[in-house]
């Protein structure tokens, strides 16, 4: 992981180049602390999390920088239909989609080749060539059910 980590870095060190923008310490440990984030983050919740490591950084310095992480492809936006937009790592990361909680916002990460599969061929039947897509199951967890 600490080699994916270090190519995540070098791309992004080389799009804020492109961009004509610094790879400054602020964003450094931005992008550390989102990179080793375990769950899906809010830019608010990565906020909390980089303020206990250096309190001079601001909140619009997190949501700018996520925003650049995105851009370059190293970060994606998740959506699970609560109206907060979250994040997670894209570089380096094999597809998934998601089964969301609609009760307690617990998501699963989840691969199905043979949803992958269905996919590609209903794409293929209308002329589509697919270079990407996302999916979102909404439901209710089993903890939930059993309440």
């Amino acid at each position: 992981m600490k080699i994916i980590m270090q190519e995540a870095r070098e791309q992004f060190f080389s799009y804020l180049a492109k961009e004509k923008l610094k790879f400054t310490s602020q964003r450094a440990l931005i992008f550390d602390v989102f990179w080793n984030v375990e769950e899906h983050v809010s830019p608010e919740e990565l906020y909390g999390m980089v303020k206990e490591k250096d309190s001079s950084i601001g909140q619009a310095t997190v949501y700018r920088t996520l925003k650049l992480l995105s851009e370059s492809k190293i970060a994606r936006e998740v959506d699970f239909g609560d109206g907060v937009t979250r994040y997670e790592p894209y570089f380096g990361q094999s597809h998934h989609d998601h089964l969301i909680c609609k009760e307690c916002g617990k998501s699963v990460e989840v691969l199905d080749e043979r949803i992958e599969k269905l996919q590609e061929e209903l794409a293929s039947r209308h002329g589509y060539t697919l270079n990407g897509h996302s999916m979102y199951l909404y439901g209710k967890c089993g903890e939930c059910s059993r309440k």
